[in-house]
């Protein structure tokens, strides 16, 4: 398998998250950074950081991604 395609196939992030107020409520940050560049991205929520990852990853089937997401969340995805 070429270098191009195992990239396609692979990723790797380094996770941070952290619990902060946003002036009313307690609130997810993330961050992720990609380990090989160093690159940092930074997220205000969960629902940033899966939509990247969504997109990084090809999830086409919005439905599947939702229900893979809510299982992931112990929401059970039925």
């Amino acid at each position: 398998m070429d270098e191009q395609r195992r990239e396609q196939r692979y990723r790797s992030y380094l996770l941070r998250l952290w619990q902060t107020s946003d002036g009313r409520k307690q609130v997810w940050r993330a961050s992720l950074e990609s380990p090989g560049g160093g690159e940092r991205r930074g997220f205000a929520g969960l629902r940033d950081l899966f939509g990247f990852l969504e997109a990084q990853t090809g999830c086409q089937d919005k439905q599947d991604c939702r229900q893979d997401r809510q299982r992931s969340e112990g929401g059970g995805g039925k």
